[in-house]
Formats: structure tokens, sequence, C-alpha cells
């Protein structure tokens, strides 16, 4: 109603008291005139000190003609309905809660993991505050069966987006719960194209965008490196599990151009026997351990450094924090950088962003990092070579 319409209606009003809400809201009448019948009106009453105000009594004040100062001037009373009127959606706005931006992910490494650590301390670098801005829905999984149930409840629990870290049992189990819900991937031990999750890196299809590691590519790039650390060695063991098939079929192959003979035990049920599956491999093969990625092999990554320690072996990882964590050597991409490259995406989306318009990423800088006192301790000397192309060397 315009500031004309109200106008009449007081006009109309003026001496007529205030009806019930039931004749108020008959549907015959007309907006204006149900809207009189509803606004509470002033009118003398027989004591002259009073004023009846709807169904409520107002002291009139004293002088020397109060029946007249019973009567509310129109001016006072548009200015009182007028302020009302914008209290009461300023009350409303203070009192709405702003909107927390939901993500949840599943993941079978803990959350106090350094990966995920970044991605928090990321996340309130960019001005979110756990509990006020964002929460996180965190869900430990132990197996693959607890992924793909974890992932379905997760997409059926109304987040606003979800993170695929790991393998691909990460990615596919995200997916079969949701086709519209924003997925943000860390495709770390397969190719999310040549599976066809997406249809490119540039502007990928659908609801998935991210980080793509090359770890087939970087697992021959590692026999390589134990190749030059190690000339004299003719053999080495691969701990390798379902989730990193495609890594050992890569590490094999280069190993036989390069004359390594490489003998490869696969961990099948969580949680893995180490000593069991070194006993599986030939004598001769014991002195060099190189593990693939999994999520199981990098949650354990602190029983397998000391695993490889205990039995003196020349151990060669894929991330840093497994030799930050005792191991020899390790050849990969920053982890913690990623993950923290993974909230930006978060960021990103959260702020309108749609994951098709986001190309996926390949990281460009892979370092090697070197124990130098992990080696003295198991009595290893290292080729100088290797030390000068070390980026990180630990003493």
């Amino acid at each position: 109603m315009n500031l004309r319409q109200l106008l009449e209606v007081l006009r109309e009003g003026q001496g007529e008291a205030a009806s019930a809400v039931s004749v108020a809201n008959d549907p015959k009448r007309s907006e204006a005139q149900n809207l009189r019948l509803q606004i509470p009106i002033l009118r003398p009453c027989s004591n002259p000190n009073t004023a009846v105000m709807g169904c409520g009594i107002v002291q009139a004040p004293k002088g020397p003609n109060p029946r007249l100062a019973c009567r509310m001037r129109r001016r006072e009373f548009v200015t009182l309905l007028g302020g009302t009127a914008v209290a009461w959606p300023l009350a409303a706005r203070a009192q709405t809660p702003a909107k927390i931006l939901r993500v949840g992910t599943v993941s079978g490494v803990q959350k106090s993991a350094p990966t995920w650590v970044a991605f928090e301390q990321r996340m309130a670098e960019l001005g979110y505050q756990e509990g006020k801005t964002w929460s996180f829905d965190f869900v430990p999984a132990a197996t693959e069966e607890q992924i793909e149930t974890g992932y379905r409840k997760l997409a059926a629990s109304g987040l606003d987006i979800l993170i695929a870290a790991g393998s691909e049992i990460a990615l596919k189990s995200a997916l079969s719960g949701t086709r519209t819900l924003p997925i943000v991937m860390i495709a770390i031990d397969y190719d999310p194209l040549a599976r066809g999750y997406v249809t490119s890196l540039a502007r990928p299809s659908g609801n998935v965008t991210g980080v793509f590691f090359q770890q087939i590519e970087l697992a021959a790039k590692r026999i390589q490196l134990i190749k030059d650390a190690f000339p004299d060695r003719p053999g080495a063991t691969m701990f390798w599990d379902r989730l990193s098939a495609d890594q050992w079929q890569a590490a094999q192959n280069t190993a036989a151009t390069l004359g390594l003979r490489l003998f490869g035990v696969e961990l099948r049920e969580p949680p893995y026997d180490y000593e069991r599956a070194l006993n599986q491999a030939p004598t001769d093969h014991r002195g060099i351990l190189i593990v693939a990625t999994s999520p199981f092999f990098f949650r354990d990554r602190s029983r397998l450094a000391d695993f490889a320690f205990r039995h003196r072996i020349a151990s060669m990882f894929v991330f840093r924090e497994s030799v930050e964590a005792g191991g020899l050597l390790s050849y990969g991409p920053n982890m913690k950088a990623l993950f923290g490259r993974v909230a930006e995406f978060v960021d990103r989306i959260a702020r309108g962003a749609k994951p098709a318009d986001l190309p996926i990423e390949q990281p460009t800088k892979f370092e090697l990092v070197v124990n130098l006192k992990t080696a003295k301790a198991i009595g290893i000397e290292l080729p100088t070579a290797i030390l000068l192309r070390a980026d990180e060397v630990i003493e």
C-alpha cells in the first residue's frame, strides 16, 4: 500500500474503533477497508482523561481540553506506523544468522595429518573461522567400504562442497552420491582424465575440479632415482595395494628397462602386515624398499619408516612426510602446498564459481628429500650426485 492509500484509511478511520480480526479479514471487503478495520484508532470515551486504542487504554495528558488531547494527530500516527514498518525488517535481518559453509570429506588418514592441517590453515588464512563461518565434516575410514559409505552419507547430509582426496575410490564414491554437489578432488594415484571422470583438464565438465598428481610418471622417476642412488644393488622390493596398482605396473615396466629386478608384494587387508610382506620377497631383494602411495600407506608412514629403519633397509617413499618420519628418500610434490591450494578451490566455489569453469591443476615442482641422519644410522653412504640433486637434506 502506498502513502495515498494510507492517508485515505486514516481519513476514513477517524472516530471509529478497530473491529475483531475475523471481521477485519472479510474477503468481501477491499484491501483499504480491511486494513482500516485492523488499525488501532483512538476515539473519545466517556472518561475525559482516557482514550481507548484498540483493546488497550491510554491515559490522556491533562490539560484544558483532555478530550481533544485524546485524538492522535494524523502526522504522529503516520510517523509511528512508518517507524514500525522499518523496524520490523531490520530486526528480522539482525536475527537471521549468516549461512555457514559446510565442507566434508572421507579420509583414510587422520584429521591431524600434515595435509589436512595445511588445508584448514589455508582456510583460516582466507578468512574462514571453523564453527562460525564454516564447518568441516571429517569422516575417518579404515577400509574401502567405509569410504564408499561415508561419501554416500555426506552427499545426503546437506553439505555445500565435497572433497575427494587420495585414491580413485574417493572420487568414484563421491560421484555415486551426487552429480550436482561441487566436488574438489585431489587425484593422487590415478588419472581422472584417462578414467573418464572429466572431459578436459582445462575445462572439466560436470561438478568436479581440483588437483591431479602425475603419480604414474612419478613412479617411473623413483625407480630411476633408486638405480642412480644404488647402482650396485641388483634387486628391490615394492609394497603396493589395490589402490596403487597403476604405480606398481609403471614401476615394473621402468625397472625392466633399467636392469633392476623388482619384486612386488601386494598388501590386501588393512591394517597391513609389513613383516609378513617383506618375508615374501627374495632375500637379495630386501635391501631396498619402494613404497607406493595410497591412503593406507600414507596413514602408516611412521610405521613404515620405523620398519625400514629397524631392518636397515634403504627406503624410497612418495611424500616428504615419510622422510620426516625417518624414511631415507622421497620424491614427489609438496602435499601440504597442494592441500592449501585445495582450500583456494573451495573458497572460489563458495564465492560462486562453478567447478566446470575452474581448470584442474597439476603440480609443477617436485622435491627430492633425503634423510642423511637415517642414512648414517643404517650405514648407507649416498652418492654425492644424489645429495647435490636433493631439494632438502635432513641432517
